[in-house]
């Protein structure tokens, strides 16, 4: 409520001032031409209109190029953030797997493959450790 009161108050105030800017022209008894926002004696009130500025074909050709050049450059910037992110996640997940993988290694038990008969064929102590050392170099390697 207050904030209104407030609000109102200063619209009351404010709103008669900008109304009443209004710029005057009058000539002083030496021939000087004077402008005020208090009107004289003998002054003319004066219609101030903003300047439109108007750009030529080249100027506007030259800031449409470079607005193309800048968003050219923004969509490639955000393209390269996108495919850092997408390889950042990426790593992650296969860091992730590597890491499973050498903890269950580690875990110990019994591994094996099937040979083309079908058979179980199981993994020797060396052969899981040259396992378990590949492993830890690859997560080296990847995931620093």
């Amino acid at each position: 409520m207050r904030q209104l009161l407030c609000t109102v108050l200063l619209s009351v105030t404010v709103l008669p001032g900008l109304a009443s800017a209004e710029i005057y022209r009058w000539t002083d008894a030496q021939g000087q031409v004077h402008f005020d926002q208090r009107p004289q004696a003998g002054a003319e009130q004066v219609e101030v209109k903003p300047q439109v500025v108007e750009r030529d074909a080249a100027t506007r050709e030259r800031e449409a190029r470079t607005e193309r050049f800048y968003d050219a450059r923004r969509q490639e910037q955000e393209q390269a953030t996108s495919q850092s992110s997408e390889r950042q996640a990426k790593r992650e997940q296969e860091c992730s797997k590597l890491r499973d993988q050498l903890e269950q290694v580690s875990q110990g038990g019994r591994y094996y493959h099937e040979d083309a008969a079908g058979q179980r064929v199981y993994y020797s102590d060396a052969e899981i450790s040259a396992v378990q050392r590949q492993l830890r170099e690859r997560v080296v390697q990847r995931c620093g």
